[in-house]
Order: structure tokens, then sequence, then C-alpha cells
């Protein structure tokens, strides 16, 4: 009986008693990259037949509009899989999903027969939750499975450190 009751404290503390932030940090950075990655294929494969009506931004042209999204679709999302420049690289993603959003709502308000509503099963809901989940990654940081991480315990090695930066880079 005694074994039994230690089997399960201990699987109720590896469940609930441990985090594995980092772990989730990498995963969440490999699923939205890996995600976001398949958008910037799908658009490199079909440029010719999306060039010219990919939706336009602040006056440019449809085909540099696709060539930009293809850029920070592919650039972006292999950086942030990385682990490299993180928060930076998360930055232009959110502001094409915005982007994204916009023109979903811009075109489905003035339709009398589309209804975006909670229940709504149109489109409109990818771009939010793209944005919800970079938000998060310039918020919690790439972890410390990153490019970014190692780059940091080299500099800090290099230069040397005040002891809140080594206290900030040990909590993270």
């Amino acid at each position: 009986m005694r074994k039994i009751s230690d089997l399960l404290s201990h699987i109720f503390l590896k469940f609930t008693g441990y985090t594995y932030s980092n772990l989730g940090r990498l995963f969440l950075r490999l699923f939205v990259g890996v995600m976001f990655l398949q958008f910037g294929i799908r658009h490199l494969v079909n440029y010719n037949l999306l060039c010219n009506d990919f939706p336009t931004v602040l006056g440019l042209t449809s085909s540099t509009c696709l060539i930009i999204m293809i850029v920070i679709e592919l650039v972006c999302s292999l950086f942030i899989m990385a682990g490299f420049l993180t928060r930076l690289s998360a930055i232009p993603p959110i502001l094409s999903m915005i982007a994204a959003e916009w023109y979903i709502l811009h075109d489905l308000l003035p339709s009398t027969t589309a209804i975006y509503g909670i229940d709504s099963t149109q489109p409109g809901y990818l771009p939010i939750m793209f944005i919800g989940i970079y938000l998060f990654i310039i918020i919690a940081g790439p972890g410390k499975i990153s490019v970014d991480y190692f780059i940091t315990l080299f500099l800090i090695g290099r230069h040397g450190s005040p002891r809140h930066e080594e206290k900030i880079l040990h909590e993270a």
C-alpha cells in the first residue's frame, strides 16, 4: 500500500509540481513557426497566381505586398523557431496579422450575408490567434532553449555583467 501511495505522490508531483516553461516556450516557438512557415511556402509556390490579386496595404502594389508577406512568413518563422532575435522577430508577423484581420473585417462588414460573431466559422479568428501567440512570445521571451539565450551567455561571459543582469538571466 505504501508503494502505491508513493507512486501516486510521485505522479502527482510530476504533473503538478514541476514546470517545464523553457520546454513549453520551445514547443510554442516551433509550433507557431511551422504553422506560419507553411503560409509563406504556399505563397511562394503560388506567387504567379497571387501576385496580381493579393491584398494591398499602405498604397503598395499587390506583388510588393506579397513579397513582403513571404519574407515575413519565412524569415521571421525561421528566426522564431531558432530562438534568434525572438522578440524582435515576432513584431512583423503581428503587424501582418493585424493587416490581415483588418482586410478580413473590411471585406466582411459591407456584406449583409456574412455574420462575424463569436460563433462564426469565418477565417477571421486565425489572425487573432497568431497575434495572441506572438504577443505571448514577446512577453515570455524565447526561454533557455534558444539561440538568444546562448548569445546572452556568451556576451555575459565575454564582457562580464553586473549582478542584476545575471540574476535576470537565471530567472528566465
